[in-house]
Formats: C-alpha cells, structure tokens, sequence
C-alpha cells in the first residue's frame, strides 16, 4: 500500500470519527488516488488533478466540480503533514454545487420498485425481502440511505414505533416516529430475516452473507429495480445508467407530505419546522427548497399566497 493510500484510510477514519457521512467521498478520492499511484505521482498536485480529469471517460463539469472540492479537503489534510503537496485552486473546474431537480415518484412507481425488489434472487432469499423493506422504509419515512443502513437492530423499537438515528448528516441524532403501518412491516421482515439467518443480527438490515449491506450495493439494486420497470434505460455490463434514484424517495416523501398540508389548509409555516426535524435537516431552509423544486408545490405555495392577499385586501 503506499503512503497516499495509507494517508487516505487515516483521513477517512478520522472523518467518519467525527461523524461524517462520507457519502461519495470515498470512490471518489480512491478513484484518484488509484489514477495517481498508477502515473508514479506522490504527492497531489494541480497538474495531477487535470490530468485525471483528462483521462479516457465522460462526466459533467458539475460532477468534475464536485470531484474537485472532495480532492481539495483531503489535500488540505496531507498539506498540514508535508507541506510538498498542492491544494488545487477552487476555482480550477467552472461550474458551481447545485442540486439537481428531484424526482417525485408516484405512488405506483413506488409500489413497482418494492415488488421488484421483492423478486431479487439470492441463496438464501433474503436479497429481495431486504431491498423490498430499505426502499419501502424509505419512501415512507423519508430516511437518507445511509441512516437507514446504519440502523442497529436495537435502534428499531417496533413496540413504540420509533426509529433511533444515531448518526445523521453532520453526526447529529434523532427520534423518527412511524406509523403503525410500518412497523408492522418491518415486524415481519425482522421475523423473516432472523428465520433465514438462523439468529438475530446486530444491524437491523442484513445480507444473505449476514452483513449490513452497503450503499453501493443498495444503488446497484436500485438501478437494476430502476431497468427493470422502465425508470432507467436498461444498460450494459451491469451499468446503472441516469435516472431516479434511491435519495429521490427521501425528495418525495417530503413533498408529499407538504403538498398534503396545502390541500388540507394546514399552516406551511408552523408544520415546515415539524418537517425538518423529522427529517434531520441542518437549517429549514433545506425543507423550503422543495417549493422551488417541485412545480406542484411552488403554484400551491403562489396560490396560497395569492388567497392570503386577496384576504388582506378585502379586509
């Protein structure tokens, strides 16, 4: 292993220490530090970075822009230890962060996705009943990936219905009531789950390995699911292709939930705090772009609006 690998798994620990949820970050940063031990670089440096943008493959400048920013933090990490490595300039690659526009499934595009989990093959059949449940969990919760993933079989309390997310984005944990309905469902995946395995697991999902599976392989299914039933175009060689993805479930769960307080008369003001703590948002106004997301919630947001004035200028 040399010295950037080895720097790499430190830096990665030390993150994940603080609680981090590295999300991309860490196929992204191998990725580069495999492309670097293969030209013989050791030390990163600018030149080295537009080297491997350079290389054989396709990808957006806002996706290379991305890429830039995650090599800069871990470049700022190894130039605090030997001073001989380069942090690129921020503004190297064009473009700035945006997020894309969410994809909101329809109820039946998500009934489509957990039944075609469902039929997912493995040795022991628990491929299928675990992928059908995680997606299932999170389009009805809102849980990002990697909080669902990392649910320890004793932060699941099926009798209260509450989840326990003890790392969040950030590190920060909470409280994630659900509805009798879900628990009920994930009831019998955990009845089902400990039968095939033949004892109950620490994490509350599991693999037919008896493993906590991954993000990788999550969006690996999913892509797969995604083909299947026409979402994504089916592709070659295993590829995931473009299309929804499993956060976009998260993005529909949310806007669901606030297009119903508009049809419902509920207050948006008083419910969006409501909102994003229970979906473990730093700052509400993560919750509020969904308005601007979502065109059926920005016209019920003017609509609303619009009546609110109209009551004003009446009175």
């Amino acid at each position: 292993m040399s010295h950037l690998s080895q720097e790499l798994d430190r830096y990665l620990t030390v993150r994940r220490g603080l609680g981090y949820d590295l999300g991309s970050d860490e196929s992204v940063l191998r990725a580069f530090i495999t492309f670097a031990e293969r030209n013989g670089a050791e030390h990163i440096s600018t030149a080295l970075f537009l080297q491997w943008q350079a290389a054989p493959g396709h990808a957006s400048l806002q996706t290379w822009a991305q890429r830039l920013g995650k090599v800069r933090q871990f470049a700022q990490w190894l130039g605090g230890l030997d001073p001989a490595h380069e942090i690129p300039p921020k503004g190297l690659i064009p473009g700035r962060p945006r997020r894309p526009r969410p994809y909101i499934y329809s109820r039946m595009e998500i009934e489509k996705i957990v039944t075609a989990a469902s039929d997912l093959s493995s040795v022991q059949g628990l491929r299928g009943l675990t992928f059908s449940t995680l997606f299932g969990l999170i389009a009805m919760t809102g849980l990002r990936i990697g909080e669902a993933l990392t649910l320890d079989r004793d932060d699941v309390d099926l009798d209260q219905g509450v989840l326990t997310i003890r790392r969040g984005k950030l590190g920060k944990a909470r409280l994630v009531p659900i509805h009798a309905s879900v628990a009920a469902h994930l009831h019998t995946y955990a009845g089902e789950r400990d039968r095939l395995l033949g004892y109950p697991p620490r994490s509350f999902f599991a693999t037919d390995r008896r493993n906590r599976p991954r993000k990788a392989t999550a969006r690996y299914n999913f892509a797969q699911i995604c083909q299947r039933i026409g979402l994504r175009k089916t592709q070659q060689h295993r590829r995931h292709g473009c299309g929804p993805r499993i956060h976009d479930l998260r993005h529909s769960f949310a806007a669901r939930t606030m297009i119903g307080w508009y049809r419902a008369g509920a207050d948006p003001t008083r419910e969006m705090l409501k909102l994003a703590t229970y979906l473990g948002h730093t700052t509400p106004e993560s919750t509020y772009w969904y308005i601007e997301a979502v065109p059926e919630l920005l016209e019920l947001a003017a609509r609303r609006a619009a009546d609110s004035s109209d009551e004003e200028t009446a009175q």
